[in-house]
């Protein structure tokens, strides 16, 4: 019989984010391909650091090890790599001992195609075409953030899944936050004041939040293995419609920031998030230098 991947939690997930791959980038934007396929060759038996997706994928692969839950996670290598230069890769993942066997080498070819074969729910890659191909296809998709990377270490077992989202072009659609930008704060909060009893649409990570709310569901609160955050620039009166959409939506925020504008770095620092989503860089860089950040590139002119 066929492995069956509809029933689970499915994360694509490319080499540049799940190790630093810093040096190996360089080689191959500025010497080319054959410099970085020799230098892969080369290094191969050489471990590769963490890179930003590494604790997420460690966090959710140790869902698997919880009772009730074997197998419920299935993470997939989603590369541009080809299969001659992927030793390294395996020989990494086997040596901080994650679970994840299977990998899509696509030798520079689109990965857009493979990732609804795969039954993906999310996709984490620092390719920022291949990104907004998934999000149009359904796809939460995040580019991760490594410009201003901290050190990121094998921190050993990870006890519970920490995740924070943006709101607006990410859990919810963009259409506020059009407002906001063409017509200014006083618009959008008047909008969303005469909407506040309509739920927001559905954004690019509402499917993906669904679906780990249901994995939480599972569990007594106070022994869920994921916890998540809203850490939004929104502030009242404009955080009823949120609230009412996710009561709409009948799923669990664990904790909800309505900053007003006042920075999320600090926030998500004290959260302890193994990554945030957000649509905006201007949120998402000084995010990733106390936590792992992806951008979501939704709703915007690309």
């Amino acid at each position: 019989m066929a492995f069956n991947l509809t029933d689970k939690l499915v994360v694509g997930v490319s080499t540049r984010a799940l190790f630093d791959l810093t040096r190996e980038s360089s080689i191959f934007e500025n010497e080319g391909i054959e410099a970085f396929c020799r230098y892969q060759r080369e290094h191969e038996e050489e471990v590769l650091a963490p890179g930003p997706g590494f604790m997420l994928v460690k966090a959710l692969l140790n869902l698997n090890n919880l009772p009730g839950q074997e197998n419920r996670v299935e993470v997939i290598i989603m590369s541009k790599n080809s299969a001659d230069t992927s030793l390294r890769i395996f020989h990494s993942v086997e040596h901080y001992g994650l679970n994840i066997t299977r990998a899509v080498l696509s030798s520079g070819a689109s990965l857009t195609p493979y990732l609804s074969a795969f039954h993906t729910d999310l996709f984490l890659s620092h390719n920022e075409e291949d990104v907004r191909r998934a999000l149009a296809d359904g796809i939460a998709a995040g580019i991760i953030i490594d410009e201003g990377m901290q050190t990121y270490d094998d921190q050993g077992d990870i006890s519970q899944i920490r995740i924070a989202f943006d709101g607006d072009a990410v859990l919810f659609g963009a259409d506020s936050e059009k407002i906001f930008r063409e017509q200014g704060l006083e618009a959008f909060t008047e909008n969303e004041k005469i909407n506040a009893r309509n739920p927001l649409a559905a954004g690019p990570f509402a499917r993906f939040l669904k679906i780990l709310s249901s994995i939480q569901q599972e569990f007594p609160a106070e022994k869920a293995p994921i916890r998540t955050a809203l850490v939004t620039s929104r502030c009242a009166p404009a955080h009823e419609r949120v609230v009412r959409t996710l009561r709409a939506w009948n799923v669990r925020i664990d904790e909800a920031f309505f900053l007003g504008g006042i920075s999320k770095s600090e926030i998500l620092k004290s959260f302890g998030a193994h990554i945030f989503f957000d649509d905006q860089e201007v949120h998402t860089l000084p995010a990733s230098e106390v936590v792992p950040a992806a951008r979501v590139p939704y709703g915007d002119d690309p």
